[in-house]
């Protein structure tokens, strides 16, 4: 029987993280798909439409993989200088599988520490200033 939600404890943040759990079961699934956050968790009926990770993951990959990618010709480059062929046969699968791989995981943690500090849609008073 599942225990009420104010009772549960949150699972740590990597694990749910890498694995797309739910934030406040561990449980339930976070994804619909590849990369569709669902409407709620199958386990604890935890809502998940005042989540949203926005354009973050993306950016995050961005960064990341064109670190990755662009050190990683230039270091072969110096080093070896191989022809441009095998630039192309090494960094273009690189850059497939170091963006897919990466884009669920950091949508799904920026999810989950959403989660984990309660954040919410910033709300102004009716003076104008910010709560």
């Amino acid at each position: 029987m599942n225990q009420p939600l104010a009772e549960q404890t949150p699972p740590p943040v990597l694990k749910a993280s890498v694995l797309g759990r739910c934030p406040a079961c561990g449980e339930g699934s976070l994804f619909d798909g590849y990369l569709t956050i669902a409407k709620s968790c199958p386990k604890c009926g935890q809502d998940y439409s005042r989540f949203d990770a926005g354009d973050g993951p993306a950016v995050f990959v961005i960064l990341i993989v064109g670190f990755l990618v662009a050190g990683g010709a230039l270091l072969v480059e110096v080093k070896f200088q191989p022809p441009y062929w095998v630039h192309a046969v090494i960094w273009i699968p690189a850059i497939f599988i170091l963006s897919l791989g990466l884009l669920r995981l950091l949508k799904s943690w920026l999810v989950v520490m959403q989660f984990k500090h309660r954040a919410e849609e910033g709300h102004l008073r009716k003076d104008g200033s910010p709560r």
